[in-house]
C-alpha cells in the first residue's frame, strides 16, 4: 500500500498589518506517501456538531514526518485546496502496524 503526494503550506511569519495582526507567506513542501480518504458519515456528523465545521477527508501521514500538521494550514491534493481543522491525532509509532501514525481531518479551502 502507498500514499499519494500532497503539498502542505508551511507559514512563516512576515510582519504585521495595520490591526497589528500577522501576516503570514506560505511556502509549499511536498509530501510523499500520504493515505487520502473520504471521512465517514459518523466522522463528518461528528466534527459538524462538535465545533460547525464539515471534515471532507482524512489523511494518514506517514511516520518519521517531521512537518507541523497544525489547524488552518492549507494541503493541496486532488488539484484542490484544503485546509487542516484540527490538530492531528498521533499514536506510538513502535506500536503501529504499517507507514503511517498520525490523522489530519481537512475541509474545503475557500480563499476569500
Amino acid at each position: 500500500m502507498r500514499g499519494i503526494t500532497v503539498t502542505l503550506y508551511d507559514r512563516t511569519q512576515t510582519g504585521t498589518d495595520a490591526l497589528n495582526k500577522p501576516i503570514y507567506s506560505e511556502t509549499p513542501v511536498s509530501v510523499d506517501n500520504v493515505l487520502v480518504a473520504p471521512a465517514s458519515i459518523t466522522e463528518v456528523l461528528d466534527q459538524t456538531n462538535l465545533n460547525g465545521r464539515k471534515g471532507e477527508y482524512v489523511m494518514a501521514i506517514p511516520k518519521g514526518d517531521t512537518h507541523e500538521w497544525t489547524s488552518g494550514k492549507k494541503v493541496s491534493f486532488f488539484g484542490t485546496d484544503w485546509r487542516i481543522i484540527e490538530m492531528p491525532e498521533e499514536g506510538i509509532e513502535w506500536l503501529i502496524p504499517l507507514s503511517w501514525n498520525k490523522k489530519v481531518r481537512v475541509e474545503r479551502y475557500e480563499q476569500g
